[in-house]
């Protein structure tokens, strides 16, 4: 099985559309371990009293996703190389943040111009922009429970967060460990919310390791 190697860079965000403020700029594990997609405040972590909040897992979820394809795909057509539901929502059984990661690719993510106007047409709101870390863009849904990424064709880390989703959808062990996990640290004050993915970063690259490449 091949072997993922983290890869260490200094990032760049930048705040848009009014977004939130950020901490711990340059921190390598942002999706729960291996660097990757925003399951941080950018991606909508629920915050009470300094905590994360998860909820038992939705079956409309999956719904939510297939409307928000539907969305993307009649406004940007062709220029959809990829499209994903991924995170914990993408998990049946598994507990999540009520919010709906779904992930675009696209030619070249740094390219805004092919994208941006009709994602913003479509109700989307430009929230991260990050050019010092993969061009990462993040979006806002027209619903505040959707929160879109646009990566560059053949980012590693698509590939990423679509084998760790995977994993998690076959195994029930790794997926009671990875809930296991979460429920304790959800369970913690955190006054840096970039910690609670950091905090996963253990246990995710453990699963990572059993995962399958895609």
């Amino acid at each position: 099985m091949r072997r993922w190697r983290r890869r260490r860079t200094t990032s760049r965000r930048r705040r848009v559309s009014g977004g939130p403020r950020w901490r711990g700029i340059g921190r390598t594990c942002r999706w729960g371990g291996c660097r990757g997609v925003g399951w941080s405040r950018s991606s909508g972590v629920v915050v009470v009293g300094g905590r994360v909040r998860l909820v038992e897992y939705d079956p409309g979820w999956p719904g939510v996703f297939e409307r928000e394809a539907v969305r993307v795909r009649g406004v940007l057509g062709s220029a959809v190389l990829g499209l994903w539901h991924v995170g914990s929502t993408a998990v049946p059984g598994l507990a999540a943040k009520p919010v709906v990661d779904v992930v675009l690719v696209v030619a070249d993510s740094a390219d805004e111009a092919s994208y941006v106007p009709a994602l913003e047409g479509a109700g989307y709101v430009l929230r991260l922009r990050e050019p010092g870390w993969r061009e990462h863009r993040m979006f806002r849904g027209p619903g505040a429970e959707v929160n879109l990424h646009v990566f560059t064709v053949g980012d590693v880390e698509v590939a990423r967060m679509v084998a760790f989703r995977d994993r998690l959808r076959v195994s029930v062990e790794d997926r009671v460990l990875y809930e296991g996990v979460k429920r304790e640290l959800a369970g913690r004050e955190w006054e840096v919310l970039e910690g609670y993915a950091e905090a996963k970063a253990g246990v995710v690259a453990d699963i990572l390791s059993r995962a399958r490449p895609v």
